[in-house]
């Protein structure tokens, strides 16, 4: 155990240097790959915005249940079942059918291979349910459909969200689901959080469609123009939409001189806007977002190029917005904030203040107790343990780790668990010098092998409980589990073989003398 070659000591000091070496890049200003990594400071520390958001599928239920009642009036034809009174009521699909026709209903409503009820594999259940009150037949999403539709508008929610909150220049935000329909967005260093919100709470649902004269309900809606406040009534067929958008950006009108939108589109909806302002020269096409009328300007020319652009009294940082929304694409469903705390910089400060100071007096402590009790081993542990805490901070430098308060919780921890482990050795040590052996390279070499399984159940035993933490825990929650994580990995390096090498040098030098452990 105290034998090293001389490749061993190479690798050990090899791999010490390389990891400490990202601590410095803390410190460092350059903008080298290596030396411009660093620990990211958590919302709990740096300050910043901490937003619970709420996603409203309530409106993809409603359109996925009307997006079935043609496809189902299509397959009662086909399977020759009669049916009247055909109305959807509080997203449930209302119809009438002969007592006869119900097994008939049943057989083909309740087949694996259809395209209307479709069966969810992973929940194994259909994605629709019904029941019959005599000859009246509801039909409603499952339990588990909603579950899908949820999960799905969650999901793309998120995207939609970090993809907003990128373009504004946030730096690593944290954005994660929580629970069913909640995502929690943590943005460290913004101390108004009032833009950030206003993002996200339009679904920037985008359309174009064409003003009418036509004033009646059928086929048409009224409108306000948000810049003239003049009353509109425009089609409810829809030309474009914002999928068809490729790029958006603020611009300059040279000729009004007020800021515009500058929009691309995509090779569909080039086709479809040529063709809809080529047969409508003269009219006027109504731009609307979110079920406001932005403007609605007089189709001049054909606009074949897949280029336009949007006015509408911006300012340019309405432009900005604008167009950043259109950019990141439309939420699948409505957003809304439920919880909201802003952390300030002095607050963080505090944290950061009373975590280091606590890491320096329980540090200083250590390593005086460790010189009383061991003396010249004691100050190879605390080499050790200084050796330790620099590999710790620079694997978190290295995976650009997310520092918090529980964080700086688990680096105290380690350093605990640092001379724990140095303790356990030389314990273990002092046991067999008790027993009379006058080797000390005997003594010290069995005091390491005997101590490895203790101090190995002790840390693989704490591992597995901050593995199990990082799994089900969220947030500061995790960000301890990882510091502590890396901290046992260091932890046990540091003690077998940076500890032990300097400990085979003093006892091999001085193994005719008694040792004083």
């Amino acid at each position: 155990m105290l034998n090293f070659s001389k490749i061993k000591i190479v690798l050990i000091y090899l791999s010490f240097l390389a990891v400490s070496f990202f601590c410095f890049s803390n410190i460092s200003d350059s903008n080298n790959f290596f030396l411009k990594k660093k620990i990211n400071l958590g919302l709990d520390l740096q300050g910043g915005s901490y937003l619970l958001l709420e996603v409203d599928s309530t409106p993809l239920q409603k359109r996925q249940i009307q997006s079935k009642v043609i496809p189902l009036k299509k397959k009662l034809i086909e399977n020759n079942i009669n049916y009247k009174n055909f109305k959807i009521k509080e997203n449930v699909i209302l119809f009438e059918i002969n007592t006869n026709d119900k097994e008939k209903f049943e057989k083909f409503f309740k087949d694996k291979n259809n395209d209307i009820n479709i069966y969810l594999s992973q929940y194994r259940s259909f994605e629709l349910d019904y029941v019959f009150e005599k000859n009246l037949v509801k039909i409603f999403l499952s339990k588990n459909g909603i579950i899908k539709i949820n999960t799905s508008a969650v999901d793309q929610s998120i995207e939609i969200v970090r993809k907003r909150i990128d373009e504004t220049g946030t730096k690593e935000p944290s954005i994660i689901k929580r629970g069913s329909n909640r995502i929690l967005v943590e943005l460290p260093g913004i101390k108004d959080p009032e833009r950030i919100k206003e993002l996200l709470g339009k679904t920037a649902q985008l359309s174009f469609r064409m003003v009418t004269d036509d004033k009646t309900e059928f086929g048409n809606e009224t409108f306000i123009l948000k810049d003239t406040k003049e009353k509109i009534s425009v089609s409810k067929r829809i030309i474009l939409t914002g999928d068809n958008l490729i790029d958006a950006n603020p611009k300059y009108d040279n000729i009004n001189q007020e800021p515009i939108v500058a929009f691309t589109l995509n090779r569909l909806g080039s086709q479809r806007f040529g063709q809809a302002t080529s047969k409508n020269i003269g009219k006027r096409l109504a731009i609307i977002l979110d079920n406001e009328a932005i403007s609605a300007p007089v189709i001049r020319d054909a606009i074949t190029g897949g280029q336009g652009t949007i006015s509408g009294n911006f300012t340019f940082q309405s432009a900005t917005d604008l167009s950043l929304l259109l950019r990141s694409g439309a939420l699948p469903a409505p957003l809304s904030v439920v919880e909201e705390r802003t952390v300030g910089p002095d607050l963080g400060q505090d944290s950061i203040d009373a975590g280091v100071f606590s890491l320096i007096i329980g540090f200083f402590l250590v390593i005086i107790f460790m010189i009383i009790k061991y003396r010249l081993f004691g100050l190879i542990a605390n080499i050790s343990l200084i050796s330790n805490l620099l590999m710790l901070i620079g694997f978190l430098t290295l995976l650009e780790a997310t520092l918090t308060l529980p964080g700086i919780a688990g680096i105290i921890l380690t350093v605990g668990m640092a001379v724990d482990a140095n303790v356990l050795i030389f314990e273990r040590i002092k046991e067999e010098l008790r027993k009379n052996i006058s080797n000390n390279i005997q003594a010290f070499d069995l005091g390491f092998k005997r101590s490895v399984v203790t101090i190995l159940d002790a840390n693989i035993t704490t591992l597995i409980a901050s593995i199990i933490l990082f799994i089900f825990g969220s947030g500061p929650v995790k960000g301890f589990a990882v510091t502590l994580s890396i901290g046992l990995i260091t932890t046990l390096f540091s003690a077998y073989f940076i500890s032990r090498h300097l400990t085979s040098i003093i006892v091999l030098r001085n193994r005719e003398k008694k040792l004083l452990i």
